[in-house]
């Protein structure tokens, strides 16, 4: 017990004695030995009293240099600078096809669905590949009447000649004449008419006989493409009006966007696009704007962007979702270089500082909120005005910031 005791004398008399060799002087040391024996509030406000302008001091402290310190680091001064970066606006949309793209393949009659080929959803198809057959018994009727119009007309044709012949020679009668003039006209006009008919089912007059009438005709892809949907199978019957394949042709490709009703000023034709597919993974695709809708999406507060595709583009999967950048060029704004802006975590912020007595520099941080970087600049906006008699720091400023943390590892200690 007793070696406790002595301990504890010792080392507060070695205490109080390295306090009095601090440059403070032993009054000063007197007080730091009664203020660490109070707590609590008591002990602030004698902290306080004891140095009644301890707090104004620490707010006038500031981040200051010398003006030899700002040369030797090459600090340079200066304000905002209009400059010209490729600024962008973000758009979602999709890919598109414009509606000379589409085609639907339907019969061309009623009839049953024959030969269907085995084709899929996504398959590529060349126009005039024979899809399926389409047959009906009404096919070989207008093949027959046809042959027999045809057959018809040839004897009335010869007939009118032989009455010609004979009214030429005064043995004819005028009205026998007449009479198979008008017939021949009327079979002519029948026999066009079941061709036209006959050619649109996609069947040959010109090498129809009776040897080769037939009860199916081919139903063919009206153009090349990818095969969107399939609506037919073997056996079922069909009319016009319904809707067997779908076959898009994505050589036409665009992108569709939807630009906010705040953009819209911004966006104008020729600019470019950047856009990937998240779909499709991560890669980027170029196109250019090339119309800009006339219509307001009042639901969505939207204008819908056309724009025009480069060479290389994801492949085509209808209404898959799109997101994009539209480059606005020749914007003017607001800009820093690189080397003003401090980034120190979350926190972005830029010096200004200004002469402080003589051969002194004195420095205070601005925070900004900073936009796109393109050549060197970023395009920057002030959360606080420049206080009067400042300029911002435009080079250096990360000297300035370590400075400012030396400082307050000084004041820690």
């Amino acid at each position: 017990m007793k070696h406790t005791n002595l301990y504890i004398i010792i080392s507060v008399v070695l205490a109080f004695a390295n306090a009095c060799k601090s440059p403070e002087g032993k009054g000063t040391a007197n007080k730091k030995a009664v203020q660490e024996a109070k707590v609590g509030g008591k002990e602030n406000k004698e902290h306080d009293h004891t140095h009644p302008h301890a707090h104004e001091a620490k707010k006038a402290e500031g981040i200051h240099l010398s003006k030899a310190q700002a040369s030797t680091v090459g600090l340079e001064f200066g304000g905002l600078s209009k400059v010209k970066i490729n600024d962008f606006i973000t758009a979602t949309g999709t890919l598109g096809l414009p509606p000379n793209a589409y085609s639907s393949v339907s019969a061309k009659a009623d009839g049953f669905i024959k030969g269907s080929q085995k084709y899929v959803e996504g398959a590529y198809i060349k126009q005039g590949t024979v899809i399926a057959y389409l047959e009906n018994p009404e096919f070989i009727l207008k093949q027959q009447k046809y042959l027999e119009i045809k057959a018809e007309l040839v004897y009335l044709k010869q007939e009118m000649a032989r009455q010609q012949t004979l009214l030429k020679a005064k043995a004819g009668v005028q009205k026998n004449v007449q009479k198979l003039r008008s017939e021949v006209a009327i079979k002519q006009a029948q026999l066009e008419g079941m061709a036209k008919f006959l050619h649109y089912l996609g069947i040959n007059t010109a090498q129809l006989t009776t040897q080769n009438i037939r009860r199916q005709v081919a139903i063919t892809a009206p153009m090349s493409g990818y095969i969107t949907s399939i609506n037919m199978h073997n056996g079922v019957y069909v009319a016009p009006s319904r809707e067997l394949m779908e076959i898009v042709d994505e050589g036409h490709l665009h992108i569709e966007l939807d630009v906010f009703e705040k953009d819209v000023a911004l966006v104008a034709e020729e600019q470019k696009i950047t856009y990937s597919v998240p779909a499709l993974g991560k890669k980027q695709y170029r196109g250019t704007v090339h119309v800009i809708g006339k219509e307001f999406n009042k639901a969505n507060k939207t204008v819908r962007i056309h724009g025009h595709l480069q060479k290389v583009r994801p492949r085509f999967i209808k209404d898959l979702f799109v997101t994009a950048k539209i480059w606005l060029n020749n914007q003017s704004v607001d800009a820093l270089s690189d080397e003003a802006i401090i980034r120190d975590g979350t926190a972005t912020f830029v010096f200004a500082g200004k002469a402080h007595g003589k051969g002194e520099l004195e420095f205070i941080p601005i925070k900004v909120i900073t936009g796109t970087t393109d050549n060197g600049y970023t395009s920057v906006k002030l959360m606080d005005k420049i206080p009067a008699g400042m300029r911002l720091v435009t080079k250096g400023a990360y000297y300035v910031y370590a400075q400012s943390k030396a400082g307050e590892v000084g004041h820690e200690h």
